[in-house]
């Protein structure tokens, strides 16, 4: 019957395409970065923040990294509190992404300290040994120009201040991707809300280790904890370790939750049994021995 009316079957369609337009585009545009919408914690970025993100952007970063969490419960568990649209409000353009070749970086702020983010830019496998990602110690040798950052500064309406803009004099880009990857994700209180509760008492499933050959456990404190603590625990960009001075259940608790203040990441994510491998390694773990 349609099909006999072709004005009315191309009006009819052009009035549902545009309702469906309207209600999946328009609307979503009209209510997003409204100020019930803002989040009161999130700040601009600082003119040596916005730099780095420029460079990020500038050498293709959010080609392999993602900068968005979505409310699944895996993505939550391995990265934290899922994306939130005020998060976004300083981002032009935003750099949610969608392919993963690398970790997604959105809640990367805070997680390492910055001598961690150093030294992975300056060679990544020296940080995470299966990494495929390019070596970027050449940005030391560019020095950041004050005056670009002020011309972005205007055309943005960014609030920097003469005082914060004569901050960038003597840093370079590497200085730069550095601070704009502290910024990730800092704004918001999401630690403390991401942190797992252990469910039970604690008790060390591997009650002989003092008794037992260390090798296996090694390989998985080397692959997830040598880099900043040293592959003989004597601390480098973290602090010697020297388990001695915890109890089991301590030890276990700082490597399952991790120090969120401290730029140490959560290592909950590897189960409790790698985690009590870990942690009878840290404690029973001779310096300068293969085993106790």
């Amino acid at each position: 019957m349609w099909e006999k009316k072709p004005l009315l079957l191309i009006a009819l369609a052009t009035a549902a395409i545009l309702v469906g337009t309207t209600i999946t585009m328009v609307l979503p545009f009209a209510w997003v970065n409204t100020e019930t919408d803002r989040i009161a914690s999130v700040t601009p970025y600082t003119p040596l923040q916005q730099e780095g993100r420029d460079i990020y952007i500038r050498e293709g970063c959010n080609n392999c990294h993602t900068q968005t969490i979505r409310p699944l419960v895996t993505e939550v568990l391995r990265y934290g509190d899922y994306s939130k649209s005020g998060e976004f409000v300083y981002d032009r353009p935003f750099l949610w992404g969608s392919k993963r070749t690398g970790p997604d970086l959105a809640r990367i702020g805070g997680k390492y300290p910055d001598a961690w983010h150093y030294k992975h830019m300056d060679s990544p496998r020296s940080m995470v040994p299966k990494s495929n990602m390019y070596d970027y110690a050449w940005l030391r040798k560019s020095t950041l120009d004050p005056v670009m950052s002020e011309r972005k500064m205007k055309v943005l309406g960014f609030p920097y201040t003469q005082e914060q803009l004569a901050q960038l004099k003597g840093k370079n880009e590497l200085d730069a991707v550095v601070a704009y990857l502290q910024k990730l994700g800092s704004d918001i209180a999401w630690r403390k809300a991401a942190e797992v509760t252990i469910v039970g008492e604690l008790k060390n499933p591997y009650p002989d280790t003092a008794h037992r050959s260390m090798e296996e456990w090694e390989v998985i404190y080397s692959e997830h904890c040598a880099a900043c603590h040293g592959g003989h625990l004597e601390g480098e960009i973290g602090p010697h370790l020297d388990g001695a001075n915890y109890t089991d259940e301590e030890l276990f608790s700082l490597i399952f939750n991790g120090i969120p203040d401290g730029g140490m990441p959560a290592f909950s994510s590897l189960g409790t049994n790698k985690v009590w491998k870990i942690t009878n390694f840290v404690k029973y773990y001779v310096q300068g021995e293969d085993h106790p």
